[in-house]
């Protein structure tokens, strides 16, 4: 989700308690709408990372220290003229907007002490860094905005700053019951929409929170509701407003699995059956939220070119195996040209030269059959063509047979490499599987490399009794936890009919409670093609009596006496060691 009002109210909150009185030490312009202001305050020194980037602006504390041009462009030349070495005095949010102001006193070439406004405005791709002065006239922007780009404001040198009214929504800080109720509750739009749509800073996330917090549907028109559940509408919403003005703030990131979903500055009962992390600061929140982000963004990029190698091959074998299939089915009528060949040969003494067809009684079944025959034929001719398509077709099935359970192999295998590059959560993690795809011959390996060395390791949970749950990431994985890792009397989970993960739970020769039982099904669930699905199907068995198929692929092995289990694929409460 983007910077809300909330979020950013949250953020001034942050800032004031520990910039305020702050001297900014460095400034520096490490991309062309970024700026990395260094402060020291408290004996403390902080790092204020502010990018108005269209795509994704943002303003957070960071501990990293990004390199900056050799030669600083103007917008940062400016700034360490006038406010380097300057104090913040104040930093303040007007109402809710996604805009943020900071003073900053400092002395001018003449010795002069003058006030300045460096105002940071998080607008989506309107976004930008205004440097006023004390009398709110533009000095210069990060971005500039000419009457061309924009008529409703320009953001110009010279020019008087304001923020452009352009939508007219209601302040939600003060806004009264009465003035709620005329402006959201009158619209013919579904609730959540109505909400933001009417009301500064609430984005769509916090409308359907306010309408969740209500027990009120979302998509049901604003303009229905009942008095009473407008009422109770208007008061949950400001008993969340007083938390924004009390600045009781709970910095929280939700995940769905391993991946951030959301994230808030307010708890978000909306996602009650996901796992939710809080943190001590909104700028932790959001350095932590989007670095996750961009690594599995980045690793889902660099996974692209292996992901269609995989699809390229599943399609060309699912085609292929369809094919076969239709092919095998052919064969299935078979039996039927011997038996004809035998019929003939049986009662065909006592036809007539040229017949066209023979009615016999089929002693397999005891029922009468027509046995159409060519007429330029001898009775013994025409038993030796059925014969002999019953032979031919015979050779086809035997050799279908091998090739369908051959290919069906070969797209089980691309299917559980699919499902591993899902997983896949680091460059480790692809370098594993490129070099299976490598070893089995769907990439092909440059002149003489040699395999390559491999440091990705399992995912490392451990159960609510404190019992020790490992998961395969991929082929290799699984194979080296089933054979390698696991002993006789560990347990093994698996997805029932599915690619997914290998699960090993080590006993140390204890007995497992029933509830690590279901917290390891929960992994093989989740870690499987049908982790979308509601519930999944879980085999579970002693390792001892889990087999490897001589030649068959990694990861691929046979089993019996199993048990089964069906279960959800929520492991939010399971506790991940790595």
């Amino acid at each position: 989700m983007a910077l809300d009002g909330i979020v950013i109210s949250s953020l001034v909150k942050e800032f004031n308690e520990t910039l305020t009185g702050g001297k900014i030490a460095k400034i520096a312009q490490p991309e062309n709408d970024e700026l990395l202001l260094t402060i020291k305050n408290f004996r403390n020194q902080y790092r204020l990372l502010i990018s108005a980037g269209a795509s994704l602006p943002l303003i957070y504390f960071t501990g990293d220290n990004k390199p900056s041009p050799m030669t600083a462009p103007n917008f940062c030349m400016l700034l360490r003229k006038h406010i380097a070495n300057g104090k913040i005095l104040r930093i303040w949010q007007p109402g809710l907007e996604r805009i943020i102001h900071f003073e900053i006193e400092h002395l001018n070439d003449l010795g002069d002490l003058c006030h300045k406004i460096l105002t940071v405005e998080i607008m989506g791709k309107h976004s930008n860094i205004i440097f006023c002065d004390d009398n709110n006239k533009i000095i210069d922007s990060i971005k500039h905005v000419g009457i061309q780009m924009s008529s409703v404001r320009e953001v110009l040198p010279g020019r008087e700053y304001f923020i452009p009214h352009t939508q007219d929504k209601e302040n939600p800080l003060t806004i009264t019951e009465e003035r709620f109720r005329e402006t959201v509750l009158t619209k013919p739009l579904p609730l959540s929409k109505a909400l933001y749509m009417t009301l500064t800073g609430i984005s769509p996330l916090i409308a359907e929170e306010i309408c969740h917090r209500a027990s009120l549907e979302s998509d049901q028109s604003a303009n229905s509701f009942s008095d009473t559940e407008a009422t109770h509408l208007y008061h949950t919403f400001s008993r969340l407003m007083e938390d924004v003005k009390n600045g009781n703030f709970t910095p929280t990131v939700v995940y769905d699995g391993r991946e951030p979903l959301e994230f808030s500055a307010l708890p978000l009962t909306l996602y009650q059956d996901k796992r939710v992390e809080t943190f001590e600061s909104i700028s932790a929140v959001l350095e932590n939220y989007y670095a996750m982000k961009n690594t599995i963004t980045r690793i889902r990029q660099r996974s692209s070119d292996l992901r269609r190698i995989v699809n390229t091959a599943l399609e060309r074998n699912r085609k292929k195996y369809e094919l076969q299939l239709r092919q095998l089915k052919d064969t299935e009528k078979r039996e039927k040209f011997r038996v004809y060949g035998e019929l003939i040969n049986t009662y065909g003494y006592n036809l007539e030269p040229g017949a066209k067809k023979l009615e016999a009684l089929n002693y397999y079944s005891n029922e009468m059959v027509t046995i159409p025959l060519d007429d330029t034929l001898t009775p013994q001719e025409n038993a030796q063509k059925n014969f002999e398509k019953y032979n031919k077709m015979k050779r086809t099935f035997e050799a279908l047979s091998t090739l369908t359970k051959e290919t069906k192999e070969e797209i089980d295998h691309l299917e559980s490499i699919s499902t591993s590059l899902d997983i896949a959560l680091s460059e480790e993690d692809l370098v594993e599987i490129k070099e299976e795809l490598t070893e089995y011959g769907y990439i092909r390996r440059k002149g003489n490399a040699k395999r390559v060395k491999v440091t990705s390791k399992p995912f490392h949970y451990i159960s609510s009794d404190g019992f020790h749950m490992y998961v395969g990431k991929n082929n290799f994985q699984n194979e080296e936890l089933t054979f390698k890792f696991a002993v006789g009397n560990d347990w093994w989970f698996h997805a029932k009919g599915c690619p997914g993960s290998h699960v090993i739970v080590k006993t140390n020769g204890e007995e497992l409670p029933d509830r690590t039982f279901e917290e390891a099904a929960r992994l093989a669930a989740h870690y499987s093609q049908n982790k979308k699905a509601d519930k999944v199907e879980i085999d579970y068995v002693e390792k001892k009596h889990v087999k490897k198929v001589a030649g068959a692929k990694p990861g691929f092995v046979i089993y019996h006496t199993n048990y089964s289990m069906v279960i959800g694929t929520d492991i939010s409460d399971i506790q991940q060691i790595s």
